[in-house]
């Protein structure tokens, strides 16, 4: 199974905006998309079902401080919705 990805302007920007500050992140941003493409739910992503306000969405780890905030449209397309650190997406 492949996930197909929806990337909305709102999420194009905040992509922008989170790569302009921490340029490293880029590098492992495109290595973990690329692996969750693939396999949604491997060991190293750590993907989550997210609760609370956010319950219905999902996040998976980038690095130790980063999330990539998302939601199952269908079972093999995701809309990205957000990234950052735990204390900005959650």
């Amino acid at each position: 199974m492949k996930i197909e990805l929806v990337w909305d302007e709102p999420f194009k920007r905040i992509y922008k905006k989170k790569i302009k500050k921490n340029p490293d992140i880029k590098t492992l941003f495109w290595n973990k998309l690329e692996l969750f493409v693939e396999e949604p739910f491997h060991r190293s992503l750590r993907t989550h079902k997210l609760t609370g306000k956010l319950e219905g969405l999902w996040a998976y780890s980038i690095d130790y401080y980063t999330r990539l905030v998302f939601e199952f449209i269908d079972k093999d397309k995701v809309a990205l919705i957000d990234i950052g650190s735990h204390d900005e997406v959650y």
